[in-house]
């Protein structure tokens, strides 16, 4: 029964975290946000001591049942290596005990920790969550919606307009590169050797198996119904079970219960832990018919971890001074360079999306816009992966609020409709000499019509012309002005970001006059 309901409750939420990244169209409950909210990383980063006291808590009682039901990467990896087992020769088999690679493990882990503190961004391209939901993003989510748009031109054959085109916006290729990058070295792995990420590479893995070692419940092996078979290290996917010497690591232990089930002597039980700092196993040799004491202890050497990880969690990063300036050469007639990014509205500053983000791209995904882009080096080597604006394919509807709705570690805050309508990620400049209105002696407006706060206006130019005037005051930085001028190749207005996120200013609207008398004229 626990292999059953562990494999029902991952199923279930890799489907619904999975849908939940890949839907476009609201038809997710949006209760399926708060599986992104229950990963580790994002509640320390979210300052969510709930979810975090939780998941140590569940830890502690039950081992790494966060590695086997919650970590959506984890179940993915299970997902290929079953798939991969299909394909595979039936005695060709990879699973087999390992030694616990604990200097790697915890290499990797310290390294985490201190460059997170450096500013590399280390965490977030070993980060399981945000692995995660790049590789659904950039490589799966393309791939969905090229499906939809062809049930679209299927349907549409037949007269029904039950689906509807999307536009594919396609990432940049390094960021493509990258995911499909991770993607592979996942499969590679799960194909061949289970879970090797979780137990030598990931830190969140190597975290919660240091509390596993304390844990109250676990898998354990009865050494007088043991027969040394080994059926049990077959399956093991974390390659934890010493079937010579009847032990289980229960730091690599991901609890999937695979063990129990293949056990013909019912020698592998999942049990309370009743005894504190130790546990004695009586061993059987086969020489006579005496019985030695094996004992195993618990690890006391790495306890310092728990205190370097609470300090992350109330870690404060200093604010970035190295910024790429954005260099894309499709706006005008006089070339500009944006000297700053504009994050995400609620992103509060660069300093703050930097220190929270992890670049997991849920706001990427759900942006209904296509304004959100993953960043190279626009915020610097810092902020690699993390989003930012970008007013190619749309602007920032002025009432969505999605991406603050959905963002799992508080990188981006929540904000309503109104506190939308206040903030300026960005502030719009314009450059007269791009302006057809100026260069081309014509009318067009189309900057001042989209122009949703009035910070654009247009304005008596000469000969019955009138030229965009700006008011940067007034821009809350949608890009509705960027996203449509026509001046090619480089535009003539744009929105250049904002360090620091500032309130803009809202016009009062004139007092309307009352007419009493109105004379239709039929």
């Amino acid at each position: 029964m626990f292999r059953i309901v562990r494999i029902l409750l991952a199923i279930g939420l890799l489907v619904s975290l999975t849908f939940y990244f890949l839907d476009f169209n609201d038809l997710a409950p949006a209760i399926l946000s708060k599986l992104a909210t229950i990963q580790l990383v994002p509640a320390i980063l979210a300052g969510n001591a709930v979810i975090f006291g939780g998941l140590i808590l569940v830890a502690f009682l039950f081992g790494r049942i966060y590695c086997s039901i919650i970590c959506p990467l984890g179940i993915l990896q299970d997902c290929i290596a079953r798939i991969s087992k299909w394909f595979r020769p039936k005695k060709k088999n990879n699973y087999h005990y390992r030694r616990n690679n604990w200097v790697l493990r915890w290499t990797v882990l310290s390294l985490t920790v201190i460059l997170f503190w450096l500013k590399f961004p280390l965490l977030t391209l070993l980060e399981p969550y945000s692995i995660f939901g790049r590789i659904i993003t950039n490589v799966f989510q393309p791939i969905y919606l090229f499906g939809n748009n062809l049930l679209c031109s299927l349907f549409l054959s037949f007269g029904s307009y039950r689906f509807y085109y999307i536009d594919i916006v396609p990432v940049s290729w390094i960021v493509l590169s990258i995911s499909l990058i991770s993607f592979g070295l996942i499969a590679v792995m799960a194909c061949f050797w289970g879970r090797l990420y979780c137990h030598s590479i990931c830190p969140v893995g190597t975290f919660f198996g240091f509390i596993a070692r304390y844990s109250l419940f676990k898998i354990r092996i009865d050494s007088q119904k043991c027969i040394q078979c080994g059926l049990c290290s077959k399956v093991c996917k974390s390659s934890c079970i010493n079937e010579k010497e009847r032990t289980i690591d229960s730091s690599r232990c991901v609890d999937c219960f695979n063990c129990l089930t293949e056990c013909r002597r019912k020698a592998i039980s999942y049990s309370f832990f009743t005894k504190s700092g130790k546990k004695t196993i009586s061993n059987e040799t086969k020489t006579n018919g005496s019985k030695n004491e094996v004992s195993v202890q618990t690890d006391e050497s790495k306890r310092t971890f728990l205190i370097a990880l609470t300090t992350i969690a109330a870690t404060s990063l200093p604010k970035t001074a190295s910024v790429v300036p954005h260099t894309k050469d499709e706006y005008g007639l006089i070339p500009f360079k944006r000297e700053q990014p504009i994050s995400p509205p609620g992103s509060l500053s660069h300093e703050n999306l930097q220190q929270q983000c992890t670049a997991c791209h849920l706001c990427v995904s759900k942006c209904p816009s296509n304004v959100l882009k993953p960043a190279l080096l626009e915020y610097g080597l810092q902020g690699l992966l993390q989003p930012r604006m970008d007013f190619e394919h749309g602007f920032c509807n002025y009432d969505c609020v999605v991406c603050s709705e959905v963002c799992p570690n508080k990188a981006i805050t929540t904000l309503s409709k109104k506190e939308k309508h206040r903030v300026q990620p960005g502030h719009v400049v314009f450059i007269k000499e791009n302006c057809i209105v100026h260069a081309k002696e014509t009318s067009c407006g189309a900057c001042s019509e989209h122009c949703p706060t009035q910070a654009v206006a247009m304005v008596p130019y000469k000969d019955n012309l009138t030229i965009p005037l700006i008011n940067p005051d007034l821009c809350v930085g949608c890009g509705a002005c960027e996203y449509i001028c026509p001046a090619r190749p480089y535009r003539a207005i744009y929105v250049e970001g904002n360090t620091i996120h500032r309130e803009a200013e809202i016009v009062q609207e004139e007092e309307k006059k009352i007419i009493d008398d109105i004379d239709f004229g039929f």
